[in-house]
């Protein structure tokens, strides 16, 4: 697949290939076209970028193309973690936590998972060292 990021538009066809496929553009279109108020052209078009790309692929059925992503969302949600962590953070994940802490926006529940995987992580780096 080309490195070209996918726009958030195209993220959001993504996620209907995601969620089952393969499908027609005609599916495509019927479940988008209410949520975002795209018309038919521009949800073609934001089917051919990611061909383009080659985050989908399309396979021919008749006279219609059946669409199938081949970016896997688990790769795709990697690189946009990466880049905003990237981008906002300098690559690091305390201050990302540190910026949600400091404005309220943790949970108790949040907290608890925090706890527990940090826990998990101690635990694994001090089996790596022997310890």
């Amino acid at each position: 697949m080309d490195t070209t990021p996918i726009s958030d538009a195209e993220a959001m066809v993504m996620e209907v290939l995601w969620g089952a496929s393969p499908r027609s553009a005609e599916e495509v279109i019927a479940a988008l076209a209410d949520s975002t108020g795209w018309a038919e052209p521009t949800i073609k078009t934001l089917l051919n970028r990611l061909l383009n790309k080659g985050a989908i692929s399309a396979e021919k059925d008749g006279r219609r193309y059946l669409y199938s992503p081949v970016l896997r969302r688990e790769v795709w949600v990697q690189q946009q973690s990466e880049g905003l962590l990237a981008r906002l953070f300098g690559g690091r994940v305390a201050p990302l936590v540190a910026h949600f802490s400091e404005r309220g926006q943790l949970s108790a529940a949040d907290i608890a998972e925090l706890k527990r995987l940090v826990s998990e992580l101690d635990d694994g780096r001090e089996a790596d060292d022997g310890r």
